[in-house]
C-alpha cells in the first residue's frame, strides 16, 4: 500500500469518526436546547450539523482528488483537496453569519431560558468532547497535510468554545438572573466570522500558488549539488498540483568540459534521485556551463560577481559565463522582491558591468526567486 493510499485512507477515517460525533452531539444538544428554550444551545447544535457536513465534504473531496491523470488532467485532481478545504471555510463563514443574525434578533427580542442541571452536563460534556475531537482532527491534518482536516479541526475548536460560553450564560443566570447567551452568541459568533474569513483567505492563497516551503526547496538543492559534476543548483520552480505533490523545474552549473552524455546520464541520476528522496517530478533540468580553463574568464567571475553582490537587493548571481572569442559575458541575478523597482536594479547593474567590460556584448538575465530567498 503506497503512502498516498494510507494518507487517503487515515483522512477519510478520521472524518468518519467527525461525522459520527457531530451527529451524536447535535441530536442531543438539540433537545437540550428547546426543551430549555436556549437560542445557544440550538446555534451550538446547528454548528454540529455544520462540522458533520464539513467532515463528509472532507471525504468526498479526498475521493475525487485521489483519482489517477486522465488526459483532460495530466497533473490530477490533487487540487481539489483545497477546494475541499474552501467549501469547509465557508460552511463555518455561514454558520457565524447566521448565528450572528439569530443572536441579534434574541438581543431585540429576549427569551427567558430555563436551564436544568441536566442541561448544563450535557453541555458540559459537548465542550469536553469537542475539544478533544478538534486537537485530534487538527493533529492528523497536520501530519497528513490536510488542509480541510485542519480546518475541520478548527471549527470543532471554535463550537466547544461556543458550549463553554453557554455554561457562562447559564452560570450568571442561574446566580444573578441575568441573561447574557444572546449577547455572549453575538460575540462568538464575530469570532467564527473572522476565523472563516481567514481560512478562507488562506486556502484562496494556495489555491493562487504560494511559494514551496523553504525546507523541501532546500533539501532539493541540496540532493542535486550533492552529485559531484555539480557545482551549483539554481532557479528551483515547483507548482503545486495538491497536498505534497510536486512538479518542478532547475537549473544546474556545470562544468564546460563534460559531453552531451555526460551530461544526458547526469540529469537522469538527479531525475531519479530528487524523486526517491523528495518524491517530487523535475520535469526539466537546464544547464548553466561555467568556465573552467580559461584564468581570465575565472578572474572575470569574481570581479563581476563582486560589483553584482555589493547591491543590497540582490540575493544572488550564478550561470556566469564568458566567451572570449565571441566577446559575450552572460549570467542571472536574482533580485529581491523587497526591491522598490526590481528592473531598475538591473538596468543599473547592467550600465556598472558595461562600464567595466565596454568590448563585450552583455547578456544579463533578472531571474525570479521562486523558491527561497538565500543564495543555492
Amino acid at each position: 500500500m503506497n503512502t498516498q493510499t494510507n494518507r487517503d485512507k487515515t483522512i477519510i477515517r478520521t472524518s468518519i469518526i467527525g461525522i459520527l460525533a457531530n451527529v451524536f452531539l447535535a441530536a442531543f444538544k438539540a433537545f437540550v436546547g428547546l426543551a430549555s428554550n436556549s437560542i445557544a444551545i440550538v446555534m451550538d447544535a446547528l454548528n454540529n450539523i455544520s462540522d458533520a457536513a464539513s467532515s463528509l465534504i472532507t471525504i468526498i473531496g479526498t475521493k475525487l482528488a485521489g483519482k489517477e491523470p486522465d488526459r483532460k488532467h495530466p497533473f490530477g485532481y490533487g487540487r481539489i483537496e483545497y477546494m475541499s478545504a474552501m467549501l469547509i471555510s465557508i460552511l463555518v463563514l455561514y454558520a457565524g453569519v447566521t448565528a450572528f443574525i439569530e443572536s441579534v434578533k434574541k438581543i431585540i427580542h429576549p427569551e427567558t431560558p430555563d436551564y436544568s442541571t441536566l442541561t448544563l452536563v450535557i453541555v458540559a460534556v459537548a465542550v469536553i468532547v469537542k475539544i478533544l475531537l478538534g486537537r485530534y482532527v487538527k493533529h492528523v491534518g497536520k501530519e497528513v497535510n490536510s488542509d480541510s482536516l485542519i480546518n475541520s479541526g478548527e471549527d470543532a475548536t471554535l463550537d466547544s468554545i461556543i458550549s463553554a460560553s453557554t455554561l457562562v450564560a447559564a452560570a450568571v443566570y442561574m446566580f444573578f438572573h441575568v441573561s447574557l447567551e444572546a449577547w455572549l452568541g453575538a460575540l462568538i459568533a464575530i469570532a467564527i466570522i473572522k476565523s472563516g474569513i481567514e481560512m478562507l483567505s488562506d486556502t484562496l492563497s494556495k489555491i493562487l500558488g504560494e511559494r514551496a516551503e523553504p525546507q523541501l526547496a532546500r533539501e532539493i538543492k541540496e540532493t542535486v549539488i550533492s552529485h559531484p559534476e555539480v557545482s551549483g543548483a539554481y532557479d528551483l520552480v515547483l507548482h503545486n498540483y495538491g497536498p505534497d505533490s510536486y512538479n518542478g523545474s532547475i537549473h544546474i552549473e556545470v562544468p564546460d568540459t563534460l559531453s552531451a552524455d555526460d551530461l544526458d546520464k547526469l540529469i537522469r541520476k538527479i531525475t531519479v534521485d530528487v524523486y526517491q528522496k523528495h518524491d517530487v517530478i523535475l520535469t526539466a533540468i537546464g544547464v548553466y556551463s561555467i568556465n573552467t580553463k580559461d584564468p581570465d574568464a575565472i578572474k572575470a567571475r569574481e570581479d563581476v560577481s563582486k560589483i553584482v553582490l555589493s547591491h543590497p537587493h540582490i540575493l544572488q548571481m550564478h550561470g556566469f559565463y564568458l566567451d572570449k572569442k565571441e566577446k559575450t559575458m552572460r549570467f542571472d541575478i536574482v533580485v529581491s522582491f523587497d526591491a522598490k523597482d526590481r528592473r531598475e536594479v538591473h538596468r543599473q547593474i547592467c550600465e556598472e558591468i558595461q562600464k567595466q567590460y565596454p568590448d563585450y556584448t552583455l547578456q544579463i538575465a533578472m531571474d525570479t526567486d521562486f523558491s527561497e530567498e538565500t543564495a543555492g
